[in-house]
C-alpha cells in the first residue's frame, strides 16, 4: 500500500464552529484503491471533516489534497469524486429515475445507459417509477449510492452509507463497495459502527472529540484486543492462589471468576486444566473471552479521555 499514489491527504486540518474545536489537526494518508475507515461517535467530528473534503465547508487551518492537487477555487476535478454525506438527498416529487437523470445532467455526463446501469446495481429496478418521497429509509439510501456511483468516481466518500439498510443491503452495498476498490476506485467510509467497517477497510482510523486518537491496518485489529481466560472450580480463591504460585497473571473478576491474562496460558488452556486437576481443583469451565469491537472502540476513546 505504501508504494500506490495518494489520492487524499489532508494536513493538520483544524475547524472551529464558534469557540467548539470540532477538527483538531487532522492529517491522513489515503491510498490508491484503499478503503479507507474513519471511526467516530456521532459528535466526534467525521461529518465535519467530510464536508471540508468535498469543500462545502473551508477549514480554518491546514490543507487538502486531492489526486495531488490541491482543494481551493480552482479544483477541477469534481467529477472524479462521487458522494453520500448524512442523509441523501432527492427531489421528493420526482421519481427514482428522474432524479438520477437530473444527476447525470447535473454531472456533464455523455452515455445514457448509466442511468438505467446503476438503477440494476443498486437494486432500484422495481422503484424505479416510484417518487422519492414514498421509498423506504433504505430505498433513500440506495437512491443517494446510485447518485454517488453513478458516474464511476475514482474517490468515493460516503458518510454512514448502510443507515437505513437491512441486513441483505448491507451485505450487498459492502460486496459492491469492495469490488469497486478491487477495480481502483479508493473509499473512504465514515461510521460510528466499528463492525462494519471492520468488515470493508484497508486502515481504520479512530477520531474523538475531533481528534485522532488511533490509527491501525484492519489485520492489526485481531491483535489488539483484549483477550483472557475465564476459568470457573469448585473454590475460584484456593484456585488462584495455585495459578498466582506459578506465576501465571490472574485475577477474579466481579463474578468472582478467575480472568487470566498470560499469554501462555490463553494459548494452552489445557496446562491450566491439567494444573487445576492435579490440585483437585478441577475446572468447571473453562473458556477463551474475546474483546468484541464495540468495547475495543470505546475502550480505545475512553483511554484516551484518561
Amino acid at each position: 500500500m505504501n508504494n500506490q499514489t495518494t489520492v487524499l491527504q489532508t494536513n493538520s486540518l483544524t475547524k472551529f464552529f464558534g469557540e467548539t474545536k470540532a477538527t483538531d489537526n487532522i492529517s491522513l494518508d489515503v491510498k490508491e484503491g484503499e478503503i479507507y475507515g474513519f471511526l467516530g461517535l456521532n459528535g466526534a467530528g467525521k461529518t465535519t471533516l467530510i464536508r471540508m473534503l468535498l469543500g462545502m465547508i473551508k477549514p480554518d487551518n491546514g490543507k487538502i489534497m486531492l489526486f495531488g492537487k490541491k482543494l481551493d477555487s480552482g479544483f477541477n476535478l469534481w467529477n472524479d469524486v462521487g458522494y453520500l454525506v448524512e442523509t441523501p438527498y432527492a427531489y421528493p416529487n420526482l421519481t427514482v429515475t428522474q432524479n438520477l437523470k437530473i444527476y447525470y445532467k447535473l454531472r456533464g455526463l455523455e452515455n445514457e445507459s448509466l442511468v438505467d446501469s446503476i438503477i440494476e446495481k443498486l437494486k432500484l429496478t422495481k422503484y424505479k417509477e416510484k417518487k422519492a418521497k414514498e421509498l423506504s429509509l433504505g430505498n433513500q439510501q440506495r437512491l443517494g449510492l446510485a447518485k454517488a456511483l453513478m458516474h464511476g468516481p475514482k474517490l468515493l466518500i460516503l458518510d454512514e452509507p448502510i443507515n437505513g439498510l437491512d441486513p441483505e443491503g448491507i451485505v450487498e452495498v459492502r460486496e459492491l463497495l469492495k469490488a469497486l476498490a478491487n477495480e481502483g476506485s479508493t473509499i473512504f467510509l465514515s461510521s460510528h459502527i466499528l463492525g462494519e467497517i471492520s468488515k470493508l477497510a484497508n486502515r481504520i482510523c479512530i477520531i474523538h472529540e475531533g481528534r485522532i486518537v488511533k490509527e491501525l491496518a484492519t489485520d492489526e485489529l485481531t491483535r489488539q484486543l483484549t483477550k483472557k481466560l475465564i476459568v470457573k472450580t469448585t473454590d475460584n480463591s484456593a484456585a488462584l492462589n495455585v495459578l498466582t504460585d506459578v506465576n501465571y497473571i490472574a485475577e477474579l473478576n466481579l463474578k468472582e471468576e478467575i480472568e487470566i491474562m498470560s499469554a501462555d496460558a490463553i494459548a494452552n488452556p489445557e496446562v491450566i486444566s491439567q494444573l487445576l486437576v492435579e490440585k483437585k481443583l478441577p475446572p468447571r469451565q473453562i473458556y477463551l473471552f474475546i474483546e468484541d469491537l464495540e468495547m475495543y472502540f470505546l475502550r480505545t476513546i475512553r483511554t484516551k479521555e484518561l
